[in-house]
Parts: C-alpha cells; structure tokens; sequence
C-alpha cells in the first residue's frame, strides 16, 4: 500500500463536501509532477485530505478506490484523475504549523513543495500525521 496527500481549496471542495458526495474523481490537476503522482495511485491506497489556502490542515483519511484515468474535465493534454472515497474526519485537524514543527515530518514534500496537490507521503509519516490528529 502506498500513501499520499491531496490538497484542496476547502471554498471549491471541503472535507465535508466529499463526505455529503460519499466518492469523488480527483479531477483538474494540471501539474506534470501530481498528474505522475495521481498515475502511481493503485486500489486501496491510503490518502490524507488537505485543506489548503485558508485552513491549511489534513482533514480527514480516504481510499483510492479506481486507478487512474483520463481526466474527463481535461480540453486535452495528458491529464489523469482517480477516484477516492472518505474513510473518516480525524478526530483533530493537523495544522501546517504542528506539520513544520514535527521533526519527524521535515523530509515530507508538503513542506518542501508546498505548491504540488498531490503527494507521496511514506508510511511513517503518515503514521505520524494520524498520531498527531490525537491531540
């Protein structure tokens, strides 16, 4: 299983919209580096919902539940998306500023690419982001 992090403007598309939608297609990625990211995701993969811009904070867990495919929102170009199901809210946001100040987190690209939308992310430190959201 591999594990990875998306990240979505929550005024365009919150945590609670993918909950009230119960799937949805990652769709509208127009990045070279996480349209390769989408094509690595296999079924069952485990996947950290980010809210960006305003809230800045992993959200909630989902499941890659159909690998990828052309992106049907694409007007051309190479562009994939996948599906994804939520699994569930974290119990705690786990905010940006606790992410930079985890020493075990310092080599996770969030923090060195902060403007890719989707991210591999090793299980440790996907571990490590659930442990947080613990309190």
């Amino acid at each position: 299983m591999n594990y990875w992090l998306v990240k979505q403007e929550p005024s365009a598309y919150s945590w609670d919209d993918f909950v009230r939608d119960g799937t949805t297609a990652w769709t509208g990625v127009r990045n070279f580096q996480a349209r390769n990211n989408l094509r690595s995701m296999k079924l069952g993969d485990r996947v950290l919902f980010y809210h960006s811009v305003s809230d800045k904070a992993v959200v909630g867990e989902a499941e890659v539940i159909r690998e990828s495919y052309p992106d049907p929102t694409s007007e051309g170009g190479d562009w994939v998306c996948v599906d994804l199901k939520p699994l569930r809210a974290l119990p705690s946001p786990v905010a940006l500023e606790r992410i930079r100040a985890e020493n075990k987190l310092a080599k996770l690209p969030l923090r060195r690419s902060p403007r890719l939308s989707v991210m591999p992310v090793s299980p440790q430190e996907y571990e490590t982001i659930l442990e947080l959201s613990q309190g």
